[in-house]
Parts: structure tokens; C-alpha cells; sequence
């Protein structure tokens, strides 16, 4: 397709990742930051042999729902995708493409998608960014990996942006031979408690205590921080320092959890407790399995109705805070990966209900397979990707399973991103 500077397209629809359908001459383009139903005026940017992409250099006939974005920051950041909508129009977008995800999976969609939202700023409890060549924290680009140096993050807790400039300013004043590469923070839900990890490509030689100590004279918050070398290829990241605790407890659905330095947490404070209410709810017995279960933050909630629950997880830095979140309880933390336990307990005592969480490649072909096996007679799947969600749940509907429900959960409002939370039962 060979195409003048610009051209006027009639956009369609929404796809996931951030953008939006358009065609040319039959051909898919992919334009970010335009709504259905827009005319627009667009560039192409790359022309592959089945689509390509474009940018829109302008809005000819608006949809109804643009607005203003609230950020200064929104369109040369990669951070959000949708700032450029109300957040109705946001959701109704995201139906559209979880319903869409499914059905291309061969997963019949049902009529009803329940929606489970809260407030769409402030939410994230927690956020990474990158620092540029003058130490500013930034993320990265919309259009190219170049670090945009931004002064506001209206999805973030304010706390986290005080933190990021805390360690920037201390940096830049008490330790220039560090050179921070990026820094990830993390707090509780009310703000109370800041936990961050410092990354350095290099190890140099600091005061690290001093430094920490000067983070945190600038944001009392501050619980501990500890600094990082980057992995590489050859070398996973290690852990070079430490000042402060190692964990801050975070307040959610009725319990305290601990949570360590880089452990996975939910990331959306306003939604926590609904997420594991969700997940949680109306489900009680003998046995219940908690496949990547993280820090336990649904193992937690399944304690309070199983006699036995056990807790899967593999990640080192979740382990501890796991084993010390059921401590007490019908709980017992398990230590593996999630395919290699099911293996080993393909033949053991049937749960009554198993709870996967699993990452943005999903179950696999492997734990899918093991999973229907086993037939447990309830399955909640917690998603964060609606292509291997489709993917996994076709294997397990062939197998026996029968979708119950399925709730949209808008744990990223902005971005692309979202949440599934699938009860299946067996037919």
C-alpha cells in the first residue's frame, strides 16, 4: 500500500492494546488515540504486509465522549491510552474488546459482562519509572522508548510521585556517582507507608545509608528502599543494599498483609477488597488450591471458609510474606510452579475450588490440561491478558467446564489494561 502524507480514515472500533481500527483500501490500520465513530486525519507511521500503523495528526469529526485529557503529560507518554474518553465511553470500550477477545478465542461470550469499576484516578499503589540522562523520573514514550520526563501521574497515588522525587532530588544532591537508571515504588492504600527499590545499571561506590536517610528525610512515609543492580542476560538482578524494613503491611479485605520489596501486589487501591470479594464469595468447603497465589491475597479471604487451603507460588520474593500471611490460619504456603505442583497432585485429593491468577501468557496448553483433569467442581480464573484468557478457557470449557459468570474488573482505568474474573463450574 503505498500512501500520500496523509489520508482520511472512518475509525471502527477498538483493539486491544490502545488503538483503534481503521481501514485503507481494505487494509487495517491501527491508529492510537482516536474514539469509533471519528473521522480522522492519519499518517502512516509502518506499513507491514497485513496492517499497519498510523498516527492521527487530526480529529476531522469528534465522537461524543472525547474530552480534555486531565494529564499535560497524556500522548507523548506511554502511560495511559484513554485519558481522551469519559470514563462510561472507557468501559463500554473495554466490553466491547473483552467480549470481542472471547468470541475471536472461540469462547462464546455471555449476554451479560458484569463490570466491576471504582474511582479512575489515584489509583495505582504502585508505579516505575525511569530517570533520564539529568536524573528527572519519567516514563517512557508513547512513540519511542526516550524517557518523558513528567511532573504529575494523575493514576498514581500522590504519595509514589513524592517518592519518585524524593530519590531523584536525593540523587542528584547527595549521590551523583549513583546514576539511578529507574525507581519503583509501592504504598499502602492510605498512603502511610512507601516502600521503594532503587535500579543502578552500575554499582557504585555510596554511602547508602545516607542516601536512604536523605529519601527519606524528604518523605517521612519512606519504610525502606533498598538499591538494585539491573539483570542482564547473563545475570538476574541482585539486591546490592538495605535501609529500612523489608515489608510494609497493606490493609485489604479485612486483613493486614505483608508485603516485601518486589512481591506482587494488586495495583489498584480503590479495588482490592471488591476484586477479592469477587473472586472469594459464596465459595466454602474441605479444600481449596491457590494457584500463583502471590502474598495471598485470596488464600487470605479462602481461609476464613476451607478447612485446608493450599497456596502455590513460585517467586522468591513472595514466599515469606505468603508463608507469614497464613500463618495461623487453615493456610499451608507451597512453593512451586504452578504446572510442576499439578503434576505432582494430579492424583491427590480433589479440591473443592481452585483460584488461578496467573500471569499475561496465562495457563499454557500443560496446567490447562492438568486443571481439567483434575475436575474440580469450581474454577475461578483472575486474568490480566483477554487473549490467552479466551485461549485457556476454550480448553477448559472442551473439557467439562461451563462458564458461570464473567466480570470485567477495571483495576487500570486510562490504559488499555483489564482484569477478568471467570467462575466456571464443572456441567
Amino acid at each position: 500500500m503505498t500512501a500520500p502524507a496523509t489520508q482520511l480514515v472512518q475509525i471502527e472500533k477498538p483493539v486491544y492494546g490502545g488503538a483503534f481500527l481503521a481501514r485503507i483500501e481494505g487494509k487495517a490500520v491501527f491508529v492510537p488515540l482516536t474514539l469509533p465513530g471519528e473521522q480522522a486525519r492519519v499518517r502512516i507511521v509502518e506499513d507491514k504486509r497485513g496492517y499497519a500503523t498510523a498516527e492521527c495528526e487530526e480529529i476531522v469529526a469528534a465522537a461524543p465522549g472525547r474530552i480534555t485529557p486531565a494529564c499535560r503529560h497524556f500522548g507523548l507518554c506511554g502511560g495511559c491510552d484513554y485519558q481522551h474518553t469519559d470514563y462510561e465511553t472507557q468501559l463500554n470500550l473495554k466490553q466491547a474488546i473483552l467480549r470481542e477477545s472471547l468470541e475471536r478465542g472461540g469462547v462464546r461470550a455471555p449476554d451479560d459482562i458484569a463490570v466491576l469499576a471504582g474511582q479512575p484516578w489515584g489509583y495505582r499503589n504502585r508505579i516505575r519509572l525511569a530517570l533520564d540522562a539529568k536524573g528527572n523520573p519519567g516514563y517512557r514514550g508513547r512513540r519511542s522508548h526516550a524517557v518523558i520526563p513528567v511532573s504529575e501521574c494523575p493514576i498514581a497515588a500522590p504519595l509514589l510521585m513524592q517518592g519518585a522525587r524524593a530519590v531523584a532530588e536525593s540523587a542528584r544532591q547527595f549521590a551523583p556517582a549513583l546514576r539511578p537508571t529507574e525507581v519503583a515504588l509501592f504504598c499502602d492504600a492510605d498512603e502511610t507507608s512507601l516502600m521503594a527499590s532503587v535500579f543502578v545499571a552500575n554499582p557504585a561506590k555510596i554511602r547508602f545509608d545516607e542516601f536512604a536517610h536523605s529519601v527519606a528525610g524528604r518523605i517521612p512515609a519512606l519504610k525502606g528502599i533498598e538499591l538494585v543492580v539491573e539483570g542482564r542476560a547473563s545475570q538476574p538482578a541482585r539486591t546490592l543494599a538495605r535501609w529500612g524494613a523489608d515489608s510494609l503491611a497493606y490493609r485489604a479485605a479485612g486483613f493486614d498483609y505483608r508485603v516485601d520489596h518486589g512481591a506482587f501486589f494488586q495495583v489498584n487501591r480503590w479495588l482490592v477488597d471488591a476484586l477479592v470479594e469477587r473472586v472469594t464469595a459464596d465459595h466454602s468447603g474441605a479444600l481449596a488450591w491457590d494457584l500463583f497465589a502471590g502474598v495471598g491475597l485470596f488464600a487470605r479471604r479462602l481461609t476464613g471458609g476451607f478447612a485446608r487451603v493450599v497456596a502455590v507460588e513460585s517467586a522468591p520474593a513472595a514466599m515469606a510474606a505468603l508463608e507469614a500471611n497464613l500463618s495461623g490460619t487453615t493456610g499451608k504456603a507451597v512453593r512451586a510452579e504452578t504446572a510442576a505442583f499439578l503434576r505432582r497432585h494430579s492424583k491427590a485429593a480433589r479440591p473443592d475450588l481452585i483460584v488461578v491468577d496467573p500471569p499475561r501468557t496465562g495457563l499454557g496448553a500443560e496446567s490447562s490440561a492438568l486443571l481439567a483433569a483434575i475436575q474440580a467442581p469450581a474454577l475461578v480464573y483472575v486474568s490480566c491478558d483477554p487473549a490467552t484468557l479466551a485461549r485457556d478457557l476454550r480448553a477448559l470449557i472442551a473439557a467439562g467446564y461451563d462458564l458461570a459468570s464473567v466480570t470485567l474488573v477495571d483495576l487500570f482505568p486510562q490504559t488499555f489494561h483489564l482484569e477478568t474474573v471467570v467462575h466456571l463450574r464443572r456441567a
